[in-house]
């Protein structure tokens, strides 16, 4: 037997099985990931061009959403914020780049089983756009677009990548220089595919101008924001209004296309256009609007005047039948809210709301239709892209949250959020201004007090008082000593009832406690 060693100092070249052995993997891995990389791209640019829901990405992940436990879901809420999306998303892609570059390993011994992986990757994401609620057929080209392109890609690439490592030690500049070239090349259109779809996907321009409202409302009064530095402005900015949905990506609806159906246990089922819906004489309301999952003093709430037609007109006309107790709206992401009947019914200005803040819906917030109703959380009566409204029963159909945990009906519970000085923040001694907002929906905000340390409350001066629906700025001049302090806030509700003390979580209906800040004050 040949000694190794020897044949090499004899000038015997390796034979096929040893070199093959010494093959860099690298180029192989590489060929994966790209491979992997420029399906995406071209199927999310036809995601953009079929729907941004069907995307790959946004397809799996919206799936993941879905199948994600509760608890998980409001870990990621409470510890990342509106971030969690993204986070996913990145979360996603990495994964999905590290089963490619394996993929790509395999391919000098096994690359049947690397292009597997590949189709794979591609039949999970198209498995998941068609699945979801209200997909359709052409939702399946996104993923069988990434498929194709993926398995092609990693056969050229893997050939050259083959080239390459057989050139490596034996002069072969050629056949590396043409690997990269055409890595670079399949890099440059995965990206340039991506960016494509992301711009066709981002949201567009609003309809156009909406009709005035039957009966206008008063201009809003200057707010505390004006002379109080720090507290929420009493509208809120419409980039700066909260987003929280199930939705990876924002749906994309046009208007001409868009109708809502009112059927289910209903006497006359109908439906109407979006012209049709705007051509109903509008209301508009002033209306605070709060997450379930918004902590004591946290983000997700926000106010604004909305501009559409009464929920309660739309049901009248389809005539409830007796039995019913629940409407369930259903947006065109396959969210779902169950809202009492009841509640759609007694007098409040329950919305199909077209329009925010003197503008139509943007996409962000719900274009082209959602569903607002004061004195509920978002979750049971403030469905976005709203198509169907379905008079049923709580017995009957469960919402996408019930069936996940969380309270089939969910009255919006008084709470107070000091919004100045921040916890934490170290301030000068002297009289400073503590300020916030206060909400008690559909009930009001009668007062608002303030203790420092365990001082006395004492009682804030609120800012304009806008209906039991909307928020109440506040604030107190405190006379800030050097040292160490506790500053806690409660709001009393219109009915007379202070904020309960007692902390209680976000699940299964909303948050319960005092809102508390640390301050320093320096010498």
């Amino acid at each position: 037997m040949t000694d190794v060693s020897a044949a090499g100092s004899a000038g015997l070249k390796p034979g096929p099985t040893e070199r093959s052995d010494r093959r860099p993997r690298w180029p192989f891995v590489a060929a994966g990931v790209l491979a992997a990389g420029t399906g995406l791209g071209l199927g999310h640019l036809v995601g953009a061009l079929v729907n941004p829901a069907a995307s790959p990405l946004a397809a799996v992940g919206s799936g993941v959403v879905d199948a994600t436990p509760t608890p998980v879901k409001e870990w990621a809420v409470a510890a990342l914020g509106t971030a969690d999306k993204p986070v996913l998303v990145v979360g996603i892609a990495v994964l999905t780049a590290l089963v490619a570059g394996a993929a790509g390993a395999l391919v000098p011994r096994r690359p049947g089983v690397a292009g597997g992986l590949l189709l794979g990757l591609a039949a999970l994401a198209t498995i998941a756009a068609v699945t979801r609620p209200a997909a359709v057929p052409a939702d399946a080209l996104p993923g069988l677009v990434a498929g194709g392109v993926s398995l092609l890609t990693l056969r050229w690439l893997g050939t050259l990548a083959g080239q390459s490592a057989r050139g490596v030690g034996r002069g072969g500049l050629l056949p590396r220089r043409s690997f990269l070239v055409a890595s670079g090349a399949t890099a440059a259109a995965g990206v340039t595919a991506g960016l494509l779809g992301h711009r066709l996907g981002t949201p567009a321009m609003p309809p156009s101008a909406l009709p005035a409202p039957a009966r206008s409302l008063l201009a809003l009064p200057p707010g505390l924001e004006r002379t109080v530095s720090g507290v929420s402005a009493l509208q809120t900015p419409v980039e700066e209004f909260y987003r929280i949905d199930i939705s990876l990506v924002v749906p994309r609806v046009d208007t001409d296309g868009w109708r809502l159906h009112v059927d289910g246990m209903v006497a006359r089922p109908f439906s109407v256009s979006y012209d049709e819906l705007r051509a109903i004489p509008l209301v508009a309301h002033d209306m605070t609007l709060t997450c379930v999952s918004n902590e004591i003093g946290g983000p997700y709430v926000g106010s604004a005047r909305w501009l559409g037609v009464r929920v309660a007109d739309l049901l009248r006309r389809a005539g409830p039948t007796p039995g019913a107790d629940q409407v369930l709206s259903t947006g065109v992401d396959g969210f779902t809210a169950s809202t009492p009947l009841e509640v759609l019914l007694d007098g409040r200005e329950a919305l199909v709301a077209l329009g925010m803040n003197g503008a139509p819906l943007d996409r962000t917030h719900g274009a082209p239709a959602r569903l607002i109703t004061p004195g509920v959380y978002g979750f049971v009566g403030a469905t976005k892209w709203l198509i169907r409204l379905t008079v049923t029963t709580f017995a009957e159909q469960r919402a996408y949250w019930t069936q996940r945990g969380w309270a089939e009906q969910a009255p919006v519970k008084t709470a107070t959020r000091i919004d100045t000085p921040r916890s934490g923040l170290s301030v000068s001694p002297g009289q400073i201004a503590v300020g916030g907002v206060a909400w008690a929906t559909h009930r009001g905000v009668s007062a608002v007090q303030l203790r420092v340390d365990d001082g006395p409350w004492q009682r804030a001066r609120l800012g304009p008082d806008l209906g039991v629906d909307y928020w109440r700025q506040w604030y107190l001049p405190w006379q800030a000593a050097p040292g160490d302090h506790r500053l806690t806030a409660r709001a009393i509700d219109g009915d007379g009832t202070v904020q309960p003390q007692e902390v209680q979580g976000v699940l299964p209906d909303g948050p319960t406690g005092w809102h508390e800040v640390q301050v320093r004050v320096g010498t």
